[in-house]
């Protein structure tokens, strides 16, 4: 098994117990908003404008505003200090861009208005091959594989030049202006990014896990208040 395969094994058991820390740290703040001498429980179907349904909308506004307003500050905070990181130059980024979906279907995306694919396919274009990947990042490309991730695209920018230097810059869009937008990428060592995402990783797996817990509850919520 390969370092990065190491990492990433380590990395989904912190998930889990910092899953299951949040969890109970959620459930309690639900808890303390209970009304008064009322005996039932949040995930149960009643009738009605009973007490337990008022606890339930109760529930599904501090899910979705104080709770979520916190976590999204915080998430814009830590985006907020990658600036003080900076790109050296590596060109990992612009050498191997992954994406679940085929050309076709990011050029569907794009013509149905998906912002993100028309950037997507402005920059990059698929490699001919997996193994024209492998060699940028074989590392990376192992761990997909050992972890059988069949159904993924390999995309370079042939705008790079041999001095891994973009060459048109000033015109690049916003998904490469934003890189690394997502604390929890895979970045190589090489990458000026890397020393950010190891520093912030800890709370960028703490406020997804959040993230999680609130979209699961707030839907099961709804459910039963339909």
């Amino acid at each position: 098994m390969t370092e990065l395969n190491d990492k990433v094994t380590k990395l989904k058991k912190e998930y889990r117990e910092i899953f299951a820390t949040m969890t109970d740290v959620i459930q309690d703040k639900l808890e303390q908003i209970k009304p008064k001498d009322f005996d039932g429980d949040l995930f149960t179907q009643y009738s009605p404008n009973s007490v337990g349904q008022e606890w339930q909308k109760s529930a599904i506004k501090l899910l979705n505003e104080d709770i979520s307003k916190e976590i999204y500050r915080k998430l814009n905070e830590i985006l907020a200090y990658r600036t003080n990181f900076h790109c050296i130059g590596c060109a990992t980024c612009c050498k191997l861009a992954c994406s679940q979906f085929s050309p076709e279907e990011l050029k569907q995306k794009a013509d149905n208005g998906d912002n993100f694919a028309t950037q997507f396919l402005s920059v990059f274009i698929p490699y001919q091959s997996k193994e024209e990947a492998r060699k940028v990042y074989p590392e990376y490309i192992e761990l997909l594989e050992e972890n059988g991730e069949e159904n993924v695209y390999f995309y370079h920018c042939p705008k790079l030049t041999k001095e891994n230097r973009c060459s048109d810059y000033e015109n690049r869009p916003q998904i490469c202006r934003d890189f690394p937008d997502n604390p929890l990428s895979i970045l190589p060592k090489a990458c000026g990014y890397k020393a950010w995402k190891d520093e912030i990783e800890p709370i960028a797996l703490m406020l997804h896990s959040m993230i999680e817990i609130v979209e699961h509850y707030t839907k099961e919520l709804i459910t039963l208040l339909e």
